[in-house]
């Protein structure tokens, strides 16, 4: 696991294609957003991290972005996993796991949120082994670009 570089762009890309496409994810996204979200996490921002998995040759094999934010509800800080997605051939392989403990070592007091689609029991059984617990809330959301796709 390291940082996502500049030259890590086209392996993100292609697989936030994949994981917006998929079961896992509600909305299908954009390139543009995908685009933005890999400059974001390239640039010098404060609000979003990006890093790579890679396998044992060394080839980019996932990606996550974890999103800075503040609790009130929990009066701290808080990051937010917004995407976490390994290729077929390291799911399983501990590395979900690993990243989850990195982020409670490097940000020991924030708290961790992540949503998940009901349907993706294989992750849901990696965030509950990792202390995640499932919280009773109806997420809503409200997008003020007129340019943003509707029907979420």
């Amino acid at each position: 696991m390291r940082k996502m570089k500049a030259e890590d762009k086209p392996h993100v890309l292609e697989m936030m294609k994949k994981f917006y496409s998929s079961d896992a994810v509600m909305t299908n996204g954009s390139e543009e957003i995908f685009a933005n979200d890999i400059e974001e996490c390239l640039s010098d921002s404060p609000y979003l991290e990006g890093f790579v998995f890679s396998d044992g040759e060394g080839n980019v094999k996932g990606y996550a972005m974890i999103a800075h934010s503040y609790s009130t509800e929990f009066g701290r800080r808080c990051i937010s996993i917004e995407d976490i997605y390994l290729e077929k051939e390291l799911r399983g392989s501990g590395i979900a796991s690993e990243f989850l403990d990195y982020l409670r070592t490097r940000y020991p007091d924030y708290v961790n949120r992540l949503e998940v689609e009901t349907e993706n029991e294989g992750a849901i059984a990696v965030y509950r082994r990792n202390g995640f617990e499932e919280v009773p809330y109806h997420e809503m959301i409200r997008l003020n670009n007129a340019d943003y796709p509707q029907g979420l």
